[in-house]
C-alpha cells in the first residue's frame, strides 16, 4: 500500500473515530459498565484464538532473534489473558470519571461557574511489544468516555489483532458504535509518521515502549504527547533503616521482573550504614545472579563489583545488572537521584522521620516511596484496574494513568441575563 492510499485509510479510521468519540461522551454509565464487562466475557470467550495467535507472534520472535526481556512482555500466558479480562472488569466497576463537578464558584455578580470533567475525545496510543495494552487501552478510554486510535509493534500484530477482534465483538454486543476501538492494520512504519500528523481527528497520544520509540513521537507528533522516556529507579538506603527489610524491598525490586519500567536500577547506600550493609545486601543480590556496579567506596566493601561508569548512573538496565553508589546523607542521595534519574518511581529505605520528610519533599518524581518496593508503580497496584500508562510529565497527568486521567475539563456558566 502506497502512502497515498494508507493516508486515506487513516482518515477514514480518524472520522469513524470521531463520530464514536461523540456518542461516548454522553453514553450512561451503566451502558459503559455493561459494554466493559461485555467485552471481558469475549477475551475469554476468545482465549484460544488470542493463545494461538500470541504463540505464532512468540515463535517469529524467538526465530528473529529478540532478546528475552521483550519475549516476557510479548508472551501472553494463560494467567495473563485472564488478567486482560480481570483488568476490564475492574474499569468496569470504578466510578464514572466523567460529568464530575470538579469545582463550583459563584461570582459577585450571581454567575456560577462549574468546572466539569469531560472526555478528550479520541486517543491514539502506539506501543511496542506488550499485547494486553491493546485490552487494557481500549476499556480505559471507553471508561473514560474516548475513542482510541492504537498502533502495535510489528511482533505483536497477530496477537494485538486477535485482541481487538475479541473487544469489537464485545463491544458491537452491547451496542457500541462503530469506531470506538481501531487497530491499525499494517505493521508499515509509515504509518506511524502519518498517524502522529493525525491531530485534526487525534486530541493526544500516548506511546508506551522504549526511548527510542517515545521520542520519535514526541519530535513528529502535531497533538500533545503524554509520556515517559525510561524508568530509571532508585533506592536510598538510610543511616537507620530496618536493614532485613532494606534487603527484602531491593530484592523485590531488582529481581521480581526486571525488564520493567518500575524496577529498580540504581542502589544508594549510606555512608553510615555501608560496611554492615553492603555485605548483606552483596551476598542476597549474588544469589539472586544480579551484576553489580559499584563506586570505589562500595567496591571497597564488595570487591566482587565491577567499576561503574557515569552512564552506568543514568542506565535503564532492564536486566539482571544494578548500579550502586555510597553517598553521604540523605542530602546528596536526594541530589543524586534528581541527577541522574527519569522521574519515574523513588524510594527511601528509613527509620528517621525527618530524612523520610526531607526525601519525599526534595525528590522530584512522579512517585515517591517510604519503606517499600518501586514495583507497585503501576495502575492495578494503585486501585486503577487497568493502566494507559506512567507519566513522567508534569502538565495534565502525572504517574500511572488511570480513566480519571484520560479527562479533560471545562467550564459551565450559568445566569440569568448577566453582561459584561
Amino acid at each position: 500500500m502506497n502512502e497515498t492510499e494508507m493516508r486515506a485509510v487513516l482518515e477514514t479510521l480518524g472520522r469513524k473515530a470521531r463520530r464514536a468519540a461523540a456518542a461516548l461522551a454522553v453514553l450512561p454509565s451503566d451502558a459503559k459498565q455493561l459494554c466493559l464487562e461485555k467485552m471481558a466475557d469475549a477475551l475469554l470467550a476468545a482465549r484460544a484464538t488470542i493463545a494461538q495467535a500470541n504463540a505464532e507472534d512468540v515463535a517469529a520472535a524467538r526465530s528473529a532473534g529478540m532478546d528475552e526481556a521483550k519475549i516476557d512482555r510479548l508472551t501472553l500466558t494463560d494467567a495473563r489473558i485472564s488478567a486482560m479480562a480481570d483488568g476490564l472488569r475492574q474499569v468496569a466497576a470504578q466510578s464514572d470519571p466523567v460529568g464530575r463537578v470538579l469545582s463550583v464558584d459563584v461570582r459577585p455578580n450571581g454567575l456560577e461557574i462549574s468546572k466539569v470533567s469531560v472526555p478528550f475525545g479520541v486517543i491514539g496510543i502506539i506501543f511496542e511489544a506488550r499485547p494486553n495494552v491493546t485490552a487494557d487501552a481500549a476499556g480505559i478510554c471507553i471508561k473514560a468516555g474516548n475513542a482510541v486510535i492504537l498502533r502495535g509493534g510489528s511482533e505483536a500484530f497477530r496477537s494485538n489483532m486477535a485482541i481487538a477482534a475479541a473487544l469489537n465483538a464485545g463491544g458491537s454486543a452491547c451496542g457500541l458504535p462503530e469506531g470506538v476501538v481501531q487497530l491499525i492494520p499494517w505493521t508499515d512504519r509509515l504509518a506511524v509518521k502519518l498517524m502522529l500528523k493525525m491531530d485534526r481527528y487525534i486530541d493526544l497520544v500516548i506511546p508506551r515502549g522504549g526511548e527510542g520509540l517515545i521520542r520519535t513521537v514526541v519530535a513528529e507528533a502535531t497533538m500533545p504527547v503524554l509520556k515517559h522516556y525510561k524508568g530509571v529507579c532508585h533506592l536510598y538506603v538510610d543511616a537507620e533503616c530496618d536493614m532485613a527489610m532494606a534487603v527484602k524491598v531491593i530484592i523485590n525490586a531488582k529481581c521480581s521482573r526486571p525488564a520493567v519500567c518500575n524496577a529498580l536500577e540504581t542502589l544508594l547506600i549510606d555512608r553510615a550504614v555501608a560496611p554492615a550493609f553492603v555485605p548483606m545486601i552483596g551476598r542476597a543480590l549474588r544469589e539472586k545472579q544480579v551484576e553489580l556496579r559499584g563506586d570505589a567506596a562500595f567496591r571497597a566493601l564488595w570487591p566482587e563489583s565491577l567499576a561503574a561508569t557515569e552512564d552506568d548512573y543514568y542506565a535503564e538496565y532492564q536486566k539482571l545488572i544494578l548500579a550502586v553508589r555510597i553517598v553521604d546523607g540523605v542530602e546528596a542521595a536526594v541530589e543524586h537521584i534528581n541527577t541522574y534519574g527519569s522521574r519515574h518511581s523513588d524510594g527511601i529505605l528509613s527509620c528517621i522521620p525527618e530524612h523520610i520528610a526531607y526525601f519525599t519533599a526534595n525528590v522530584d518524581s512522579s512517585t515517591v516511596y517510604v519503606n517499600a518496593s518501586t514495583r507497585f508503580t503501576d495502575g492495578g497496584e494503585f486501585g486503577m484496574g487497568a493502566e494507559i500508562g506512567i507519566s513522567t510529565d508534569k502538565l495534565h497527568a502525572r504517574g500511572p494513568m488511570g480513566a480519571n486521567e484520560l479527562t479533560s475539563y471545562k467550564y459551565i456558566v450559568r445566569g440569568n441575563g448577566q453582561i459584561r
